[in-house]
């Protein structure tokens, strides 16, 4: 069995005059949710295999927080992927894929791709949790879906979704 950990990134600050949207940071909020999220799924044995992260700003900056302090060290687990800012929803699919990967894997990524790729995999399991990712994808949110097999199969895989996680949940 395989897991896919869907995480949006934390609450963002807006853009300054001339800054590229890829650049934006996290506010203070979002460095709180990120970190008590991070927290959240150590407590309950959510910890990922193997992290692939946004490489914008925000997304970065994201998995720092829900890292930052804790002796398990997520570090070793990240790999950064300007795709995961500029695809669709099939796109983190074929980065997910491309990892030939079995276990536990995290996409840290954007809206709306994270929450279109939730409703589009989610449609089996956890129904309270389907209908709440379908009123919006929370920022810092997790939705946690999965499959047998390993990411090579992802495109055949028969997905359930087992939760959805949002900072107000914690």
């Amino acid at each position: 069995m395989s897991r896919l950990f869907l995480l949006r990134h934390a609450k963002a600050s807006w853009a300054d005059p001339g800054m590229r949207d890829f650049d934006r940071k996290l506010s203070q909020e979002g460095i709180e949710e990120a970190a008590a999220m991070g927290s959240a799924l150590r407590h309950r044995g959510l910890v990922p295999n193997k992290i692939i992260c946004s490489s914008a700003l925000r997304a970065r900056q994201t998995f720092d927080a829900m890292n930052n302090g804790h002796s398990d060290d997520w570090i070793t687990r990240v790999d950064y992927d300007e795709k995961l800012y500029s695809t669709d929803a099939p796109g983190y699919l074929e980065v997910a894929a491309a990892t030939h990967f079995s276990g536990d894997l995290m996409l840290i990524g954007h809206n709306p791709m994270l929450e279109d790729l939730a409703i589009g995999l989610g449609q089996n399991g956890n129904h309270e949790a389907y209908s709440q990712i379908n009123m919006g994808f929370a920022t810092a949110a997790v939705a946690i879906l999965h499959f047998d097999g390993n990411f090579s199969d992802i495109q055949k895989a028969k997905w359930i979704l087992d939760d959805y996680i949002r900072p107000r949940d914690i």
